[in-house]
């Protein structure tokens, strides 16, 4: 249901889009002014938070270029500009201020900074703060690299995707109509309208970036490079000689699009435009490829199994020489991200998600057994780059949103140190809750990572109302992340427990741990939950046992419908559930990547096999008659992925029953909240609901 990339290079969020219209608002958005009252983190105080993207560090690794967006409720919008800092810590310099976004910096030198803006790409000399239109693109731009020898730009574009020659003629003369024809799958994904696809173009670039005579990467078909819905510039990359383009792409479309996960990674020649497979065979996702500095070897991420999106994320490493490919992760139970090679290819440092957090790994190229692990501690990195022997991280925990920190490459399991300040002045009036990593023994007897996160204003002699959070995916770490939707602190300054398990099918815990949920999705991971709930209640005497509440999305939220329909002990007093499964028959034809229904169903309903039979059964729909709790539901119209329908189907079935319910529909969002004002609203709603139950 869900797919994470960890790559600092897709991080534009709502700051940059592939064509992004002129504004004509002439309003720039700035820090906004904010007290924070009694210490309590509010969803407007989030709100107010910076909210950091991509950074790029300087070619001598003396700066740090960063892109951040502040948002204005008001307006309901933001904008991300551009910023400068010393790569050791300090004050920042701003150095955009417009009324659109910047994103993707690029550094040409150590002087100029490439970036994008609208439909156009700039150069900015960082000396005079000069500014320059380098590029224009009809169809938009949403990100670019340079190659290693600053010649040329390898640029991503949208192209349109043509109506089909039995059908274009039926709408000659019709230049005002809405209607849509499809006679083929996958024609809507995740929250667009399938009408133009991502490709990628490679064009020369001598401070001016030669668009009219650029040249398209992938000429064999309509297929999508980057991949939607998830990659951006982290899916290609230059060779260091800057003759070959190293790409991902899945070369399907329709229905074969929407049965397969099968991904390759393809190795293209510049100057005759010749193409070779170089993960045939390897039947999953393969993605994000990136060569070794002496273009000996290219390394990339390797799932093995189609038609499964979380299947463990493999080091792969192909030898160019001898054609040949080796799995370093083969006797490693978690899987990578976000792949950088050493300056000297020694070593490959990753993102893997471990044990409830997300860590730098360093992996030894001359013995595939040996690793180590550089960062540790209650975090996520989320991303980093490396500069010599110094490593830069995007780094999060539920207690701080991005920011840089930063490692060196010798460091062994350590904290890091933080340099960016942004959101300083506004976190040092905040009391965050305190988070404690808490071990649970299972119905089964196995051990399960359970975060407890205490309310903001915790006092040992009283009790408080808590809330389970249910993790969506299924396949999704609960791990120290932070969210502008799902976010613990806004709970604990609520004044509210938090109790957030790792239940089966969270990865990083091993391939057996996360594997356990598929065709089994009101099994284990369901007591999990139950089980994480009574003994935190029972254990800790600061909970009120009686007044615990349970929330969730997309499966977080099939989740809280299956504990709906089996809440005989009354253990949760109201549920919220947002943009969830409910009818799984409707699901598995309303949705658009059908693999998904194959792989964790078992297939479409229709098909009699014991999975199916088992995993249709635990449909929340057929428990509605067990139903005996307050339950809030909200959903979104653009969520292709879980459709309005499911929510509404949800919501009438609870005020049918009888019970008390309310519906939170927003027409304008997608699987996520993004909007400002919309977020609010979610956020004041949510609030207000449980406080109406457990307070």
């Amino acid at each position: 249901m869900r797919k994470i990339i960890i790559a600092m290079t897709s991080l534009a969020l709502l700051a940059g889009c592939s064509k992004q219209a002129a504004d004509t608002d002439s309003k720039v958005i700035g820090k906004p002014e904010i007290q924070v009252g009694n210490g309590q983190f509010t969803p407007e105080v989030m709100w107010a938070l910076g909210k950091m993207g991509e950074f790029a560090v300087s070619p001598d690794g003396t700066q740090i270029a960063y892109a951040l967006t502040y948002y204005d409720v008001e307006e309901n919008k933001g904008n991300a500009e551009l910023y400068l800092m010393p790569a050791d810590g300090g004050e920042a310099t701003r150095l955009t201020t417009t009324a659109q976004s910047e994103w993707n910096p690029v550094w040409q030198d150590d002087n100029t900074l490439l970036y994008c803006r609208g439909n156009q790409m700039f150069s900015m000399t960082l000396k005079n703060r000069a500014e320059k239109e380098i590029g224009t693109f009809d169809n938009g731009i949403e990100g670019f690299k340079l190659s290693p020898d600053g010649k040329q730009v390898c640029y991503i574009t949208d192209l349109p995707v043509e109506r089909a020659e039995d059908v274009a003629p039926l709408f000659e003369g019709l230049d005002k109509t809405t209607g849509r024809i499809n006679e083929d799958l996958m024609y809507r994904h995740w929250d667009n309208w399938v009408d133009e696809y991502p490709q990628i173009y490679v064009a020369n670039f001598d401070g001016k970036v030669d668009v009219a005579n650029a040249k398209a990467v992938i000429t064999d078909g309509p297929f999508e490079c980057p991949m939607r819905t998830w990659g951006g510039v982290e899916q290609y990359n230059f060779s260091p000689d800057g003759s070959q383009i190293v790409y991902t792409c899945r070369k399907k479309t329709g229905k074969d699009y929407a049965l397969s996960t099968n991904s390759d990674i393809y190795l293209y020649s510049i100057a005759d435009g010749k193409t070779v497979n170089l993960s045939s065979g390897i039947m999953g996702y393969d993605q994000n490829p990136v060569f070794s500095h002496t273009g000996n070897y290219i390394a990339w991420e390797s799932m093995e199994h189609d038609g499964y999106e979380s299947d463990k994320l493999r080091l792969m490493v192909y030898d160019i020489a001898s054609d040949k490919r080796t799995d370093y992760t083969e006797d490693f139970d978690y899987g990578v991200a976000n792949i950088v090679w050493t300056d000297d290819d020694a070593e490959i440092l990753a993102v893997v998600m471990y044990r409830g957090m997300n860590e730098i790994f360093a992996f030894n190229m001359a013995d595939k057994n040996v690793r180590r692990q550089i960062s540790h501690g209650y975090h996520d990195v989320n991303g980093f780059q490396l500069a010599g022997n110094k490593i830069y991280a995007n780094q999060v925990s539920m207690s701080y949103p991005a920011t840089i920190y930063t490692y060196n490459l010798s460091d062994s399991i350590v904290e890091g140190t933080k340099l960016s300040t942004f959101n300083d002045d506004i976190l040092s009036q905040v009391r965050m809750g305190k988070t404690e990593e808490r071990w649970i023994k299972t119905v089964d007897g196995k051990e399960m990572l359970t975060w407890l996160i205490y309310p903001y204003d915790y006092d040992s002699t009283k009790v408080y109302p808590a809330l389970l959070f249910c993790e969506g995916g299924p396949q999704s770490m609960v791990s120290q992340f932070w969210s502008t939707r799902w976010n613990f602190q806004v709970m604990s300054g609520a004044g509210y427990f938090v109790i957030a398990p790792n239940r089966r099918g969270c990865p990083g815990f091993g391939t057996a741990w996360c594997e356990e949920i598929s065709g089994d999705y009101g099994g284990l991971c369901m007591k999990d939950y139950i089980q994480a709930t009574e003994v935190l209640a029972r254990d800790v005497k600061q909970i009120d046992a009686n007044r615990i509440g349970a929330c969730g999305a997309s499966f977080g939220a099939y989740s809280i419908y299956w504990l709906a329909g089996h809440n005989e002990k009354k253990l949760f007093k109201a549920f919220l559930a947002h943009n969830g499964m409910f009818n799984f028959e409707q699901q598995c034809l309303e949705t658009e990547e059908y693999w998904f229904t194959n792989w964790d169903l078992g297939g479409p309903y229709w098909e009699k096999n014991a999975k199916t039979q088992h995993s249709y059964a635990n449909s929340p729909h057929l428990f509605v008659e067990k139903w005996n709790t307050p339950i809030c539901v909200v959903h979104s119209e653009y969520d292709f992925r879980i459709v309005a329908s499911q929510g509404m189907a949800a919501y009438n079935a609870a005020k049918l029953r009888g019970l008390d319910a309310r519906y939170l529909y927003f027409p304008d969002e997608t699987h996520w909240v993004l909007k400002p004002q919309n977020s609010l609203l979610w956020h004041r709603n949510f609030i207000d609901w449980f406080d109406k139950y457990l307070k």
